[in-house]
C-alpha cells in the first residue's frame, strides 16, 4: 500500500538582497500554510551553477559573494520559531563539519525544537565552502572516506550524549553514487534524498535496495526524498516510492509553487485513505 506523501521546502537563507527578518517571516507563512518539512542549506556562499539529475551539482562561472546566513545557526533559531514543522540542513557538508560536533550541534537543536530534527548529511561538493573557510577541498575519494567515518562518528556520539536527543534522529544523506554513496545510505539513512528523473531513480532505487538486501535491511524502512518537480509529475514520482517532496525556494522566496505542492498532497493522500 502507498503511504501518505510529506512537503518540505527548502528556503535558502543566501542571494542578493535577503535579510534574515524577511526570513524569519517567510517561516511564519511557511509553517502556517501547512508544510511537512523546513530546511536551509549549508554553504557559506551562495553557489551559482546547475542541477542536473544525471550529471550532479555543479558550480559554473563567476561565483560571486552575496548575502548569506550559516545554516546551523539560522536553524537553532527556526526551531524556536515553529511548533509543528520538522527541520533539517539539506544537507551539511562533512567535509567543513566535525562529526562529533556535528551529532553535539544536532542533539541541540532537537531539543530546542521538542524533537522535529532531521539530520541531513552529504560529502560536500562546492569547493568556495571549504578554500575560503580554510579546510582542505581533496578530492572526491578523501571527501567519500572522510564522510563514511563521519557517519559513524555520528552514530556513536548520538549515542552516548547527555542529555541524549529527543528521539532518534532521523538520518538524511543526500546523493545517488553507485558506489559509494548508495551502499551508505543502505546502512546509515533513514531518508534518503536525491534529484533523479523517473528513469534514473529507477535505476538507483534497485541499486539501493540490493545494498538493503545485501546488509539484512529492509529498504522499506528508508524514505525516498526527491526535490518537486512540478504537479505534472508528482503523481508519477509518488508512484514510484518517494514520498517527501522538498521545493527550493530562492529570493524572493514566493510561495505559489509551495501552496499547489500543499493542495496536491491533501488531494493524494485523501486518495490513499479512501
Amino acid at each position: 500500500m502507498a503511504k501518505p506523501v510529506r512537503i518540505g521546502v527548502q528556503l535558502v537563507q543566501g542571494g542578493e538582497g535577503v535579510t534574515y527578518r524577511a526570513l524569519r517571516d517567510k517561516v511564519f507563512e511557511i509553517e502556517e500554510a501547512g508544510t511537512d518539512v523546513l530546511f536551509c542549506y549549508d554553504h557559506f556562499n551562495v553557489p551559482v551553477g546547475t542541477i542536473d539529475p544525471v550529471k550532479g551539482i555543479a558550480a559554473e562561472g563567476e561565483q560571486p559573494d552575496v548575502e548569506n546566513f550559516e545554516a546551523w545557526t539560522v536553524l537553532s533559531a527556526w526551531a524556536e520559531q515553529t511548533e509543528r514543522l520538522e527541520l533539517g540542513v539539506l544537507v551539511s557538508g562533512m567535509g567543513y563539519r566535525n562529526p562529533d560536533l556535528l551529532a553535539d550541534m544536532a542533539r541541540t537543536v532537537d531539543h530546542v525544537s521538542g524533537g522535529r530534527l532531521i539530520l541531513g548529511v552529504g560529502a560536500g561538493w562546492y569547493e568556495k565552502d571549504y578554500t575560503t573557510y580554510g579546510f582542505e577541498f581533496g578530492t572526491v575519494g578523501s571527501r567519500m572516506k572522510a564522510f563514511a567515518e563521519g557517519l559513524q562518528r555520528i552514530e556513536h556520539r548520538l549515542a552516548v550524549l547527555n542529555p541524549a536527543p529527543q528521539r532518534k534522529i532521523p538520518i538524511l544523506i543526500g546523493g545517488g553514487g553507485e558506489k559509494k554513496t548508495l551502499p551508505l545510505v543502505a546502512r546509515h539513512a533513514d531518508i534518503w534524498h536525491f534529484f533523479d528523473n523517473l528513469d534514473t531513480l529507477a535505476h538507483k532505487d534497485k541499486i539501493l535496495r540490493e545494498n538493503a538486501d545485501a546488509i539484512g535491511r529492509d529498504h522499506a524502512e528508508i524514505e525516498r526524498s526527491q526535490e518537486w518537480a512540478g504537479l505534472e509529475l508528482a503523481d508519477a514520482y509518488a508512484d514510484a516510492g518517494v514520498t517527501l517532496f522538498t521545493l527550493v525556494l530562492w529570493s524572493p522566496h514566493d510561495l505559489t509553487e509551495l501552496r499547489k505542492a500543499l493542495a496536491w498532497r491533501d488531494e493524494r493522500n485523501k486518495r490513499l485513505a479512501d
